[in-house]
């Protein structure tokens, strides 16, 4: 136990001992409650007497705490409010050019995207190449923020977004010779800006900020608000594309008149491939979608840094090794295979003018969710009791990235819950008379409790200790109980280094094995629950019931707000489900 607190001990003083420019020790008013704290610190740590860990942690939580807000200054609330503003007037611009295209058009909304994406390479710029390389510029590095595989996403869904902007500008390049130029434009920046961006946070995801705090963090929300204003936009494009109706007529599918090139009819294409190229873009605006979230919350997580004062060493590495798990991932490849089917045939019938081939593919589209979703929430139950079984301890760390992971989860959620809710009123309302109501009752139903279901066992996970820090400690323990036999101490010491190199080797109690089970199969089944709505399948448009019960201007209201949340939920549950697979 005296050897932890001497660690502890050197880790305030490495704390106290580093100074940045910004730090006026003397003048801050806090500072006698630091000293205060230290010397408390100090008492503890050289103290003879057995002192708890949790004292001496909890004092030193305190002591950073107090640290942090001394390095806070006013920057945060400027930050604020310069990304409120900048994302209620793109919130507007967006609004009115998709409603109105009279007044604000697509080229005023372009050019204000313009901007804001220039501005926020220049900024990105500034911070690469004199903020980040001041000596005192960057002193820690948050080991939690910006992991490997959310930065592998990041590139991915970068990659993906590049080629649609490529699509784009083939295009638009054939309509030059009667539309804005601006058009093309936008598309040549927004691919500029996601190479700068994307290497910009690749680079600098865990960077702790100490110097230029108040204009980073400006710049900051600046790129947050951006990534946010780009994502509403392709939100709006992408649904107004999908539920474009010329003529309410509830028994036609709204597919058949899928929104098309505002200037089509008076503007002709060039060359004879904008047909192909423009069907190809919207097709990954999903993945520009899910690239401005990621955008967005790393950014968001990097604002969180700026001035925070971090143990600078990395945490251990937790590999992942899919031979530990069998059957999750057989079930959720099974499933995602048998949703692509499904998929397919629904996309492909629902296009025809025949009602009962129609009908046939919403039949298939319902059953096909429903048993996704029940066996999603079967497993998730199976977790939750291994949950109960389970005694490993809650992360009291301040953790700016699990806050945000639980915030983002909960809030996506919620669109998802709303279009249930409204499904449910509306059937139950109209008596769910007809085999389809009663399926889409039954799925809203079910979507109900498996987002319900799977909030807890992500959160919950999420919140777990590690399994190789519950060995760390065991080990500790250990050594503190045997310290007096002087030969096992010494093997003990000799071999810790080796016990994490073995441990994690070994195969997974049953507990482990279960856990790592469910979430292989619930990150598969959010996969394809992803796929389906990201790339065109909607239900809730070609089932007439909610329609006629809402009107279709107050349904289309409800399901283009909350759709493209509940897109993102599944996103959200995949990387969450990967990380809680890595904890357990």
């Amino acid at each position: 136990m005296r050897t932890v607190a001497q660690k502890m001990f050197r880790t305030c003083n490495r704390l106290f001992s580093r100074k940045t420019p910004n730090d006026v020790v003397e003048a801050h008013p806090s500072n006698i409650e630091t000293a205060a704290h230290m010397e408390n610190i100090q008492n503890l740590c050289g103290s003879s007497n057995p002192t708890s860990v949790e004292a001496i942690r909890e004092s030193v939580h305190h002591v950073e705490a107090v640290m942090e807000r001394a390095h806070h200054g006013g920057g945060w609330l400027l930050s604020g409010i310069l990304c409120i503003n900048i994302l209620i007037l793109g919130c507007a611009l967006v609004s009115g050019s998709a409603l109105n295209s009279v007044a604000i058009t697509t080229v005023h909304k372009q050019i204000f995207l313009i901007i804001l994406l220039l501005l926020t390479m220049l900024w990105m710029l500034f911070y690469a190449a004199v903020t980040s390389r001041k000596e005192q510029g960057v002193l820690f590095k948050d080991s939690h923020a910006g992991p490997m595989w959310l930065r592998v996403g990041l590139l991915l869904f970068g990659l993906l977004s590049f080629l649609m902007d490529i699509f784009k500008i083939a295009t638009y390049v054939g309509y030059l010779h009667c539309d804005s130029a601006v058009k093309v434009a936008f598309p040549v920046v927004q691919a500029v800006f996601l190479l700068v961006q994307t290497y910009f946070l690749w680079i600098h995801a865990k960077d702790c900020v100490q110097l230029h705090t108040n204009f980073t963090r400006c710049g900051l929300t600046l790129m947050l608000s951006t990534n946010l204003v780009v994502w509403m936009a392709a939100v709006t494009e992408e649904s107004v594309h999908q539920t474009e109706i010329p003529e309410l007529n509830v028994s036609i599918s709204h597919k058949m008149y899928r929104a098309s090139y505002s200037g089509e009819k008076k503007c002709k294409c060039s060359h004879s491939v904008c047909d192909t190229f423009k069907e190809a873009f919207y097709y990954l605006y999903p993945f520009n979608i899910e690239y401005s979230l990621f955008a967005s919350a790393m950014t968001y997580v990097m604002w969180k840094n700026v001035g925070r004062l971090v143990e600078d060493h990395s945490h251990h590495s937790m590999t992942f090794r899919p031979k530990d798990v069998c059957l999750g991932p057989l079930t959720g490849i099974l499933l995602v295979v048998a949703g692509l089917v499904t998929f397919i045939l629904y996309e492909v019938d629902i296009l025809q003018e025949d009602e009962e081939k129609r009908n046939k593919a919403l039949l298939i589209h319902f059953i096909m969710n429903i048993v996704i979703v029940s066996l999603m929430s079967l497993s998730t139950v199976i977790g939750c009791i291994v949950y109960r079984l389970d005694h490993r301890e809650h992360v009291s760390e301040k953790n700016p990235t699990r806050s945000l992971d639980v915030g983002l989860l909960v809030g996506a959620s919620l669109g998802q819950f709303i279009i249930s809710y409204f499904s449910i009123v509306a059937a139950v309302a109209t008596g769910a008379r007809g085999y389809l109501n009663a399926l889409n009752l039954t799925w809203a139903l079910l979507t109900v409790l498996q987002l319900g279901l799977q909030n807890y066992f992500i959160i919950e996970g999420l919140h777990r200790e590690p399994f190789h820090v519950m060995q760390e400690a065991a080990l500790h323990t250990n050594a503190c109980v045997v310290q007096e036999h002087t030969e096992m101490s010494i093997v003990m010491e000799s071999n810790k280094s080796s016990y994490f190199l073995t441990s994690g080797s070994d195969k997974p109690n049953w507990k482990r094995r279960v856990l790592k089970e469910v979430c292989a199969f619930l990150l598969l089944a959010n996969i394809i629950l992803w796929i389906m709505p990201a790339f065109g399948a909607r239900p809730q448009f070609d089932h007439p019931i909610e329609i006629k019960f809402y009107n279709f201007t107050m349904w289309a209201a409800i399901v283009n707000i909350g759709l493209p949340f509940g897109i993102f939920y599944r996103m959200h549950s995949v990387a969450s489900l990967f990380e809680v697979y890595l904890i357990s």
